[in-house]
């Protein structure tokens, strides 16, 4: 008797932990699976869709002048280049220099001044948030050795001699910047931000270039 209801014992308790799992909770375990990888597919799908709309939205003859452009850099595809265009309200002459752009932009230092002293600080994080977010992500890219793929190359066709030059400039240029600063032990936040400030100067250039 005292065997047996041991026994019993055993059974709740290990029921209780869960162990071994019953086929009802199996099923219900499988459905909510199920469940989440379908509205995990849902929102890639209507993020795929949303791609492809703004993709061809970007070729509209007001935008994709520019936007082509900006496209021959490293790191900056149709929707990164197609969202800088927009956050700039599509009119980068508005700034007469590059570096009046990547002031706007929040991606120079803030000077923290203390009587004679001054030092520099964090960056402003002024202007666009998004144009600001965008640069730093496409920085990223310029870690790498200076190349030009099939797919950058696919980008670059059919755009003019010194937009290409000031592109294939701004990756030469980049990864130097990046792996010296690297070098010299510098934090890597610190690091991609200060390459996106450059990239946002040779966008600059590119997209105001005659």
């Amino acid at each position: 008797m005292a065997g047996s209801t041991r026994s019993r014992r055993r059974g709740r308790s290990s029921t209780a932990a869960g162990w071994p799992p019953s086929s009802s909770t199996s099923r219900a375990s499988e459905l909510t699976f199920a469940d989440l990888v379908a509205a995990v597919d849902g929102l890639a799908a209507r993020k795929a869709a949303l791609a492809e709309r703004l993709s061809r939205l970007a070729l509209d003859e007001q935008w994709w002048p520019t936007v082509a452009r900006l496209r021959c850099f490293r790191g900056i595809d149709t929707l990164t280049a197609f969202a800088l265009h927009l956050e700039l309200g599509g009119d980068w002459h508005r700034f007469s220099r590059a570096p009046q752009l990547s002031a706007w932009l929040g991606l120079t230092p803030s000077l923290n001044q203390s009587g004679e002293s001054s030092r520099q600080g964090a960056i402003t994080k002024t202007g666009s948030t998004l144009a600001r977010r965008l640069l730093v992500e496409s920085a990223w890219h310029y870690g790498r050795d200076p190349r030009i793929g099939t797919v950058l190359a696919r980008r670059q066709d059919g755009q003019p001699d010194h937009v290409l030059q000031i592109a294939n400039r701004a990756q030469q240029r980049l990864h130097r910047v990046y792996t010296q600063m690297r070098s010299r032990g510098k934090h890597h936040n610190v690091v991609v931000v200060a390459v996106a400030r450059e990239l946002a100067c040779f966008c600059w250039a590119a997209a105001t270039a005659d």
